[in-house]
């Protein structure tokens, strides 16, 4: 099976560095409708069989080009909306960013009992995007493109892909659009096998002739 890993559009408050997780969230910026609208151009060689998006409203407009490109349906699950800030939300300042990506890659490293302050514990956060994972496998489709955030997307990645750690994850950050393809099953795991654009060795190390700046998208930014 072949998942498809993909950040949402450009928001507002990715552009504000704001901590905004709650539902049903902001749309897209002007620029983030552009790299929604492009998303079909850009997996063009993907032969997607199911698309799934968050419960946030930017994933759902995220998702949409592809909807109507591809004829699929967007299945909308909640287990694939961003890892939630709780007493950190709406916050942009460094200290709450570096707390929430700390807790999120804890949880990477197995320390899935740690709580984001007034929020879920990794068991939770894995957990629930687990289950849409296992819920798509269980349809049978061969390639899968589910629609989900960042934080989220490199903390499950880290968790779960045999080949890259959390060092890998937390030094690079997924731009908006940006796409990270897996191959595996729930059963035998997970190999990460590009990030945004740039292909993947077996140790997770980019080779000698990739960078780690390829973008699904130009002009992606953000967190």
């Amino acid at each position: 099976m072949r998942l498809l890993l993909i950040r949402h559009g450009q928001t507002p408050s990715n552009l504000k560095h704001l901590l905004d997780t709650g539902a049903p969230g902001p749309g897209l910026t002007p620029l983030g409708q552009e790299q929604a609208a492009a998303l079909p151009q850009a997996l063009a060689d993907e032969r997607i069989d199911a698309l799934y998006a968050s419960t946030l409203v930017r994933t759902q407009l995220t998702a949409a080009p592809l909807a109507a490109a591809t004829g699929l349906d967007v299945e909308i699950r909640d287990g694939l909306r961003e890892l939630i800030a709780g007493d950190l939300e709406m916050r942009g300042d460094e200290e709450a960013a570096a707390l929430y990506l700390a807790t999120a890659f804890a949880w990477s490293a197995g320390d899935t009992g740690r709580r984001m302050p007034g929020a879920e514990d990794g068991v939770e956060a894995l957990g629930r995007f687990d289950a849409v994972v296992a819920e798509a496998a269980g349809t049978g489709a061969g390639t899968v493109a589910l629609v989900s955030h960042g934080a989220m997307i490199r903390s499950w990645v880290a968790a779960r892909a045999v080949n890259l750690d959390v060092a890998f994850a937390a030094d690079h950050p997924l731009g908006n659009t940006g796409v990270v393809v897996l191959e595996g099953s729930p059963a035998d795991g997970w190999r990460a096998v590009q990030w945004e654009g740039a292909p993947l060795g077996p140790e997770g190390d980019f080779p000698e002739d990739a960078g780690p700046a390829g973008e699904a998208v130009p002009g992606s930014q953000g967190r």
